[in-house]
């Protein structure tokens, strides 16, 4: 295994060495030698050894698992004990009983071991496994008992309750119930040594091995240890039977007898001093014998721990005192009460009990009942100070935080004091006067003064204290009734007394405290109705037998029963003191209100009539009212008329609760008729209707009080005053009402209307309807109201009075005026906000009050929909708003949202019998002449998409400019809206189908309609973009997916494009392409006409049908539709549909139909007699506005003909066929050519466009034809096509560019015939470069334009160069492959390009690329600059397709990439020129910064993940700039901005490299980074490949590449000399300078060495060119060397770096020569004109 100390490799699963030669032993000798026990060395740790020699038949009880296990038992790993102990567990419950008791011999020593263990999920663990094994070996585990037993208990008092849980399941399932006291008496010896071993003679370092736990771990195993003893002895004497006690006395008296025992009460674990005490407890209750004997240290360990408050310590240690003070009758004697005892017990009741009041103090009273006489003398003191302290721990702070612990310490104290009267209330006649004042003091000074302190403090009021005097008083006055000397009358009259004492003087003062107030009626109420306290504060008493006289008598039983076991409810006080104080209470209070007008008073006399509303209170009331008589001989009626009434009406009063109380106070008393009367009398007073409000509430509080109410709220009063109140809220206009003041207004109606009663209206039923007519009238206002806005308040107010009513009354909505008013709300829910200007939250308000009416509805309605209910009005208005309003997007969102709602709420409501969504949607539907007429009112447009792509055949009656200019949608048609709302809801709620079987088949049907429809006019304007959007996102295009298998749908679809054709054939053919129905459904598409004669005649709906179904017949249908459609043709005198049979035989043809060539020629030999007889057919040199749609038809199925035969059966075509081919095809040109103003309309542009995919397909017959097939045509046909219609096509077709954009300035215009310049584009990229120089456009010139180019040149540049920036992408990608074929010529014109500038000119020259062009860049550069200003070099700039933004970069793009071929078809002096023109207009600069804004951060070529290895990105793909390319246009400007790049840094690496430089950090940093990434390693790799596959050779000089170092060696020898250079590219290539290094040389000096290195240098970094292109400039320079011209003594160079000129300028006195660009520059720098070597003046 290695070292001894090195881990063992992670996941290595091989065993070790041990385990090796275990297996090893094993499969040699049959069985691993028996181990049969553990040794006892020196370490603490287990091993497992044999016993003896030669017991191998002893061993072999131990199943080999079982041994593995065991031994890893022993291992000082947590993780592997964890696990062996787990296994042990699993293999006890799996292993047969006979292998598992093999094990039991070994097991005590191995489980008293880990029972133990520090890690407690390992003693869980065991416990768990001993379970297991107890269950399998039942009875054979007694012989291991007294060795298992010890540990077993220990194990069932560990601290950690999961293990001890587990211990105690194992003892119960080896033991039951009855059998366990025997199990331990067999065993207590044993269990008894262990514990004693732990408690008396163990340590931490010998509990423990020092190796295997640190100093922490060892002494917590300590202190679980005496814990787990402690609680095992007091475990064993519990479960012990009593006949052992004796025996067990002794053995505990061993136990007890040591001081180290006595010490455990003051050990610093609080959880051993608890388990001592808790031992300490059973032993008194057990073994008295053992405790008495033991009470010189038993008493003061307890009774002198009194103050030890830890929670662990604190329960046992006072349940010790209990036993203690019990059982020990001299435990006093043992202990200085006075000085040890009583001042820690005063402490800690001072101080609550430090937060353990729930387990001190109901042990009090219990205690107090033990305390002898010399312990209590001075009674009167001792319990002054007992009750002061007691009363003080209301004060401490836990006390005061936690009102559960202020609730003990209340509950102790009446305790305590009712049992403290109780004892000294005896007969005894000398003891009366010292009991007598021990009562006055309970009372006086005890008392009372709680119960003051709790009349201002909330926390005493909401406890139990006022209950339990309740309680104590009805004892007293019980006691009073049977007792003769009048001991408790007293009690009783004092206590009264001096609480009226205390009441007055709280109450009895004009700023008396309100605190205090509310607690005297709080006081009061409890003690009127003590039945209605709560009573969780009650707390579980102790069970501890008292005795209050020696005698035991039946005295003493009754207290005890009246102290501790009060649990049954107590009567109220019944004495007239109570009375008294009521009325003397009530007179104050009175005399304060009529004195003093005191509000305080006035509130707590209305809760003081609250619990004492009596005949008596109110006569007393009415006495003390100075107004004398009045008209109800009822008080109660009386002081509410003449006192409480007058209050109320009092408006500057803004708090009535309290007085509505007391006006219910008052009626309690009075007769129903009184009741009535009193309340209409209150009404009609005109009160705020907030006291209204209240006095209705307070009605419904309780059934009793709502019975008495119940004539007043049915009558007439109220229910007009309510009427009147609701039409005050709804006023509309100037007059309405503030709503902050109304809202109480509002909720006063809303409870009238909600809230019910054996469901019956809280009103009038009649009062009811009436207010659901003013609300529903007020709503439908606000939708007709401008400013509806300024109406939120108003509708937000009657919103939540519907909600209220709808969820709250059932049958609610079977009133005609709540289905109105539902009615509105869903209108406004269902109408966009900005017209109803309400805001969001109201909106959602409403559709929630909408929903729950709906529910309500529904669920009370009788299975059907009635007409002129809420259902039928819904659906009718919906679909009259469908049809008939002008929907934005926005509002069908809206009225979607509103009735989809509404469906789902009828759909989780309803049952599956219930009819009401079926006729809910036959009402919402709209029908089938309606759906017609939606899809007649389709703008007609989308003809025009499928015509020009030759999907759809149709006609139009009346084609005009007005037809197909679309004008700008500002609503969506109500096709769409319709087909979109019941798609949504239809899709969405699958019971729809269930209840109305055809509805979702029809309502798919439309919804497909109108996605082709939008789909046709290409998603034009955005509202079609959005609204396709729309339905994306609710999921319909996914959902309709779903129905591809629809029988149903299919043959509907069919059937409607056999009976209208149109929009519906393309619907069709999408279906069936969508779902590829052709290939996995094609019989059920043959099933749907049967056989092809059906279709025929062809109609215009026919024809579009078979145009769709073409392509999916068998070869046998379509060949019997090609031989009838020939038959029409050759018949075509007789038939006179010759339209048709054309049609049909190309929809065949166009589907690969195979047909024979004699058809072919039968039907090209009668067109050609069409020629001579029915030449108007062919609509040569027509005027096409003139011709109608169905001459055009006839005329293009012509031309496709035509096609079709030169892309499949050329061949057999003789010389007169090819003549009337040919012929035809021209004059169809130049009819289109003369037409141009005529392309608004489609059927033209689609004539121009089949006209030229006629030559199209015929230019490349001739350009991609191999000779053996052009050998087959006629001889003299080649040369006609060349020499002769390629000038007539091309003539015609160059100038229609131009022609088109000058008759259709407008791009964007509906009509601008796109496709024809499409179609022209395509078949431009043909022509021939000769036809381009000797074009016969226009000429066209320029003023002040220089140029050399001849005089075609230069009108085709000047002709086609604006056009790039025109926004039609066709055009500008034609105008590009136009001018691109043109570009390597320019450069020719330009000559020598400098041999005209005299050299003395000095500067460098520089020389424009053609004007024209570079004009139209200027232009461009101006717009991108403008474009892209906002942004930084490296963010990417998102452009739209087909936006203006798009044009002018695509056409910037396009004409750089035409300068960067013309400057890479220059010869290296004239692109020297070019290059400084370039730095001048520093437009190459701006180009570079365009660039990086243009180029995406991360080019990854369409298709790829992000950044895998040797992806594709934009510059390793070539860019295919195609004329019609449709797919993934929003990559072409990013894909073509990279292309631009490479081909600048390609071809222009100097000026990059110099612009470079020149930028500020941030961005030559970005280009680095991205030119590095991307361009560098693709251009190094052309670089080298492009040296080894050079072809240009060097005289004397030879060029070798090495790719993989990207390196060039360049060799140049002449005679003796010989030299090497080594070019190395930089990894930024071309940013980074090149490198030179020097090779081998021979036969040059260092100076000339060092000299040629750096021209070549200079060179490589300054010349715009290849590798190679420098080292031939270089070469010559050295040829030139060794010719004899000597270097430039300013360069050191024979050829200039940038003009490749000689040095011609020599000095008249050195006779130097210098270049003329080197002298400019040294003159101008220096501000010199002298020579640079001699300094001599330069002439």
């Amino acid at each position: 295994m290695g070292g001894k100390n090195k881990q063992r490799t992670k996941g290595n699963v091989r065993p070790s060495s041990s385990g090796r030669a275990a297996e090893v032993l094993t499969r040699e000798g049959g069985a691993i030698p028996g181990f049969v026990g553990f040794d006892t060395t020196l370490t603490s740790e287990l091993s497992y050894v044999p016993a003896l020699h030669g017991a191998e038949e002893i061993d072999n009880l131990v199943d080999a698992d079982f041994r593995l296990v065991l031994r890893k038992l022993s291992k000082r790993d947590v993780v592997t004990r964890l696990k062996a102990v787990q296994d042990f567990g699993s293999m006890c419950q799996e292993r047969d009983a006979e292998d598992v008791k093999g094990v039991l011999p070994y097991w005590p020593r191995i489980y008293c071991k880990i029972s133990v263990d520090h890690d407690r999920r390992i003693r869980e663990g065991t416990q768990l496994a001993f379970e297991q094994l107890v269950l399998k070996v039942r009875r054979s585990l007694a012989p291991f008992l007294k060795s298992l037993m010890g540990h077993w208990i220990l194990s069932q008092c560990d601290m950690y309750t999961p293990a001890a849980s587990a211990a105690r399941r194992a003892f119960q399932a080896a033991f039951s119930a009855a059998k366990q006291p025997e199990a331990l008496s067999f065993c207590k010896d044993e269990i008894l040594n262990v514990l004693q071993d732990v408690l008396l003679k163990d340590t931490a370092d010998t509990l423990s091995d020092p190796q295997s736990l640190t100093e922490d771990e060892r002494e917590a195993k300590y202190m679980r240890m005496l814990t787990s003893s402690l609680l095992g002895v007091k475990r064993l004497l519990s479960l012990l039977p009593q006949n052992d006690m004796a025996t067990m006395e002794q053995g505990l008296a061993v136990l007890v007898s040591p001081a180290k025992f006595w010490k455990y009460s003051r050990h610093k674990a609080p959880q051993v001093r608890g388990a001592f005490f808790e031992m300490l407890c059973t032993v008194c209750e057990l073994t008295p014998e053992l405790a008495q004997a033991e009470a010189a240290r038993l008493c003061p360990a307890v009774l002198l721990s009194i103050d030890d408050t830890d929670p662990l310590v604190l329960p046992a240690v006072w349940e010790a005192v209990l036993h203690v003070t019990s059982s020990i009758p001299d435990c006093w004697t043992h202990v200085n009460a006075k000085k040890g005892f009583l001042p820690k017990l005063w402490a800690l009741l001072k101080e609550g009990g430090k937060g353990m009041a729930k387990a001190l103090h109901p042990n009090l009273m219990p205690f107090l009942s033990k305390l002898p006489q010399e312990v209590t003398d001075p009674a009167l003191d001792f319990y002054t100070t007992f009750f002061t302290s007691l009363i003080d721990g209301f004060s401490s702070e836990r006390a005061a935080s936690s009102s559960s612990e202020s609730a003990v310490i209340v509950t102790s104290t009446i305790e305590c004091l009712r049992f403290c009267i109780l004892c000294h209330a005896a007969d005894d006649e000398d003891a009366e006067d010292h009991q007598r004042k021990i009562r006055t003091m309970l009372i006086s000074q005890q008392l009372l003064p709680l119960l003051e302190r709790s009349l201002e403090n909330p926390t005493l009021q909401n406890g139990p204290l006022f209950l339990l005097v309740t309680e104590m008083l009805v004892s007293w006055e019980k006691r009073a009734g049977s007792e003769s000397k009048g001991v408790f009358q007293g009690l009783v009259a004092d206590f009264w007394e001096e609480l009226g004492l205390v009441f007055t003087r709280l109450a009895d003062n004009e700023e008396a405290d309100p605190q205090a107030l509310e607690g005297i009626s709080a006081l009061l109420q409890v003690m009127r109705y003590p039945e209605r306290v709560n009573r969780r504060h009650a707390q579980k008493k102790k069970s501890v037998k008292i005795c209050l006289s020696e005698s035991g008598d039946a005295e003493g039983a009754e207290v005890k029963q009246t102290a501790l076991l009060a649990a049954s409810p107590c009567g109220s006080p019944q004495t007239r003191h109570f009375e008294e104080v009521v009325c003397q209470l009530v007179q104050l209070c009175l005399v304060h209100v009529n004195e003093r007008c005191s509000e305080r008073h006035l509130v707590f006399l209305s809760l003081l009539l609250q619990s004492f509303h009596t005949s008596k209170i109110f006569s007393m009331l009415v006495e003390l009212d100075d107004k004398g008589e009045g008209s109800a001989s009822n008080p109660a009626a009386r002081f509410l008329l003449e006192r409480i009434v007058p209050w109320l009406a009092d408006k500057e009063r803004k708090e009535t609760e309290h007085l509505v109380e007391m006006v219910f106070s008052s009626l309690s008393c009075c007769s129903r008729q009184e009741t009535a009367r009193i309340l209409n009398h209150i009404t009609m007073m005109g009160l705020h209707c907030g006291i209204t409000l209240q006095i209705i509430q307070r009605a419904c509080i309780d059934d009793d009080t709502l019975a008495s109410c119940r004539d007043w709220l049915k009558g007439s009063v109220l229910g007009e005053h309510l009427l009147c109140l609701t039409q005050e809220l709804c006023k509309v206009g100037p007059g309405r009402s503030d709503p902050a003041s109304s809202r109480p207004s509002w909720t006063l109606i809303s409870l009238v209307l909600s809230q019910h009663h054996n469901k019956e209206p809280l009103i009038g039923a009649v009062y009811m309807e009436k207010i659901l007519e003013k609300l529903h009238a007020t709503l439908s206002e606000t939708k007709s109201l401008s400013d509806a806005g300024n109406m939120e308040p108003l509708v937000s107010f009657i919103c939540d009075v519907a909600s209220t009513f709808f969820s709250s009354v059932q049958d609610c909505l079977l009133l005609p005026s709540a289905e109105e008013l539902l009615l509105t709300v869903f209108q406004l829910v269902a109408v966009d906000q900005t017209h109803t200007y309400l805001s969001d939250s109201l909106m959602d308000n409403m559709r929630k009050l909408c929903v729950t009416g709906v529910q309500s509805l529904v669920q009370h309605s009788e299975s059907e929909v009635t007409e002129g209910g809420f259902l039928h009005s819904a659906a009718l208005w919906v679909k009259s708003r469908l049809l008939t309003a002008t929907l934005d997007i926005k509002s069908l969102q809206y009225l979607v949202v509103a009735i989809q709602s509404v469906v789902e709420t009828i759909t989780s409501v309803c049952d599956q019998e219930s009819t009401i969504l079926a006729q809910f949607f036959t009402y919402l539907m709209p029908s089938v002449t309606g759906w017609t007429k939606l899809r007649q009112a389709l703008p007609s447009h989308w003809i025009k998409t499928p015509l020009l792509t030759s999907r759809y055949r149709g006609v139009c009656d009346t084609p005009s400019v007005d037809t197909w200019k679309f004008k700008t949608l500002n609503a969506l048609p109500a096709h769409l809206c319709a087909s979109a709302l019941l798609g949504k809801v239809t899709l969405s709620n699958p019971k729809s189908g269930d209840c109305q079987p055809l509805l979702p088949n029809l309502v798919h049907t439309e919804l497909l309609y109108a996605l082709q429809w939008c789909k046709e006019v290409e998603y034009t304007p955005a509202l079609i973009s959005t609204y396709h959007s729309l339905l994306t996102e609710w999921g319909l295009l996914e959902g309709l997916q779903v129905l591809l298998a629809n029988n149903e749908l299919l043959e509907t679809l069919y059937s409607r494009c056999v009976e209208e054709g149109g929009l519906w054939s393309l619907t069709l053919k999408n279906y069936i392409h969508a779902n590829n129905l052709a290939s996995t459904h094609s019989v059920r598409l043959r099933k749907l006409y049967s056989t092809v004669d059906s279709l025929l005649p062809v109609t215009p709906s026919t024809l579009s049908t078979l145009q769709v179904l073409c392509p999916t017949m068998s070869q046998k249908d379509r060949e019997t539709l090609v031989t009838l459609a020939t038959a029409g043709i050759i018949n075509w005198e007789e038939d006179n549909n010759v339209y048709g049979s054309v049609a049909v035989l190309l929809c065949c043809l166009e589907a690969d139909t195979q047909v024979e060539e004699e058809l072919v020629q039968a039907v090209l030999a009668t067109m050609m007699e069409w020629r001579n007889r029915k030449e108007d057919w062919f609509l040569f040199g027509s005027d096409l506005s003139k011709a109608t749609t169905q001459q055009l038809n006839l005329t293009l199925e012509l031309i496709r003909f035509l096609s079709w035969l030169v892309k499949h059966s050329l061949t057999v075509l003789g010389s007169s066929q090819w003549d009337f081919l040919l012929c035809a095809m021209l004059a169809w040109l130049e009819t289109a050519s003369e037409n141009i103003s005529g392309l608004w309309n489609p059927w033209v542009q689609l004539f121009a466009c089949e006209s030229i995919y006629l030559i199209l397909n015929l230019s490349q017959f001739f350009a991609s034809s191999p000779p053996d097939v052009l050998k087959k045509l006629p001889s003299e046909l080649e040369g006609e096509w060349r020499d002769f219609f390629l000038d007539g096509i091309y003539n015609l077709m160059l100038p229609m560019p131009v022609r088109i954009t000058e008759a259709f300035k407008e791009p964007d215009d509906p009509v601008f015939p796109l496709a024809v310049l499409q179609s022209l584009g395509v078949a431009l990229t043909y022509v021939p470069v000769q036809q381009l120089n000797q074009n016969n456009l226009p000429a066209k010139f320029v003023a002040d334009q220089k140029t050399n180019l001849p005089q075609p040149l230069q009108t085709l540049l000047n002709t086609f160069c604006p056009l790039l920036l025109f926004k039609a992408r066709p055009l500008q990608v034609t105008v590009y492959h136009l001018l691109a074929k043109v570009m390597p010529q320019l450069p020719e014109c330009d000559g020598e390009g400098d041999s005209n500038k005299s050299e003395d000119e000095g500067d460098e020259t520089s020389l424009s690329p053609p004007a024209a062009l570079m004009a139209m860049l200027s232009t461009c550069e101006e717009l991108c600059d403008s474009i892209l200003a906002g942004l930084q070099v490296g963010e990417f700039a998102v452009v739209s397709p087909h936006s203006v933004e798009y044009s002018c970069i695509l056409g910037y793009l396009l004409a750089w990439k035409l300068l960067l071929t013309f400057f890479k078809s220059s010869p290296s002096h004239l692109r020297a020129h070019y290059a400084q023109y370039l730095k001048k207009t520093c437009s190459l600069n701006k180009l570079l910064l365009h660039l990086f804004k243009l180029m995406p951060e991360n080019p990854i070529y369409l298709g790829q993940a992000p950044e895998p290895r040797d992806s594709k990105t934009f510059f390793t793909e070539t860019l295919t700039l195609a004329v019609d390319r449709r797919d993934n246009i929003e990559w072409e400007l990013p894909h073509l901005a990279c292309s631009v790049y490479y081909s600048t840094v390609q071809d222009l690496p100097a000026m990059v490299r110099l612009w470079w430089n020149s930028q500020e950090k941030r961005v030559s940093g970005a280009v680095e980074k991205f030119t590095t990434k991307y361009v560098s390693p693709i251009l190094s790799a052309e670089e080298i490949s492009s040296v080894h596959g050079s072809t240009q050779m060097f005289d004397s000089m030879t060029v070798k590449a090495r790719s993989a170092a990207r390196e060039v060696i360049a060799t140049y020898s002449v005679d003796d000399i010989f030299i090497e250079l080594v070019i190395q590219l930089p990894q930024s290539y071309p940013l980074g300078s090149i490198v030179v290094e020097s090779g081998r040389r021979v036969g040059v000096s260092v100076q000339q060495w060092r000299n040629w290195m750096l021209q070549l240098s200079t060179y490589l970094t300054h010349q715009n060119g290849s590798i190679m292109e420098g080292l031939a400039l270089w070469k010559n320079n050295v040829d030139k060397r060794f010719e004899g011209i000597e270097d430039c003594m300013i360069c050191f160079s024979v050829i200039h770096g940038s003009n490749y000129s000689l040095p011609k300028k020599a000095c008249r006195t050195c006779k130097k020569k210098f270049h003329s660009a080197c002298l400019y520059k040294w003159f101008t720098s220096s501000n010199k004109s002298t020579c640079p070597l001699c300094r001599e003046t330069f002439f």
